[in-house]
């Protein structure tokens, strides 16, 4: 029993890591990690849209989600994954420099994000975990674009299927 009510007072989380940051994102929301491959541009995109994949036989969007949270352009490089995400309703493929591992995360060791960083623009961090000496920036894939960003994307993303 007690191994029981230790899974359900923690989280599986895909820890990964952008810009010299560690972040983290919910199992469930993960269908697959993906090295990188060619990714076609879509015209007038969001700047932090890379263009779309197929993946076998999916047209998928592609965030870079360092220009999205706006740390700056990075550089690509043989550990550059694809996390293939649900994103309310929605799956897209966001790119990271390198996924490390998968952790199980205790309730308890979840913080709030810290008031100072409250806003529209933070409002994808869903927590702060904290493990021994790492701290883990705790991503909510569905507030990682705003309602009319999944607009758009859905709207580029039916436009190319179309062709």
């Amino acid at each position: 029993m007690t191994n029981l009510n230790q899974i359900l007072q923690e989280e599986q989380t895909v820890v990964f890591q952008l810009m010299g940051q560690v972040y983290g994102v919910d199992i469930n929301s993960v269908f697959e990690i993906i090295r990188m491959e060619s990714i076609t541009k879509i015209p007038h995109s969001p700047h932090f849209v890379e263009g779309v994949i197929n993946l076998r036989g999916h047209i998928i969007p592609v965030i870079d989600l360092a220009k999205r949270f706006g740390l700056g352009q990075n550089e690509q490089s043989q550990d550059s994954r694809i996390i293939i995400l649900e994103v309310s309703g929605q799956t897209i493929g966001v790119i990271v420099d390198s996924v490390q591992e998968v952790l199980r995360i205790p309730i308890n060791n979840v913080e709030p994000p810290p008031p100072v960083i409250d806003g529209i623009e933070s409002a994808y961090i869903r927590g702060i975990a904290i493990l021994e000496e790492k701290l883990i920036i705790l991503l909510d894939q569905n507030k990682i674009l705003m309602e009319e960003e999944k607009n758009l994307l859905l709207q580029a993303n039916m436009d190319e299927s179309q062709v």
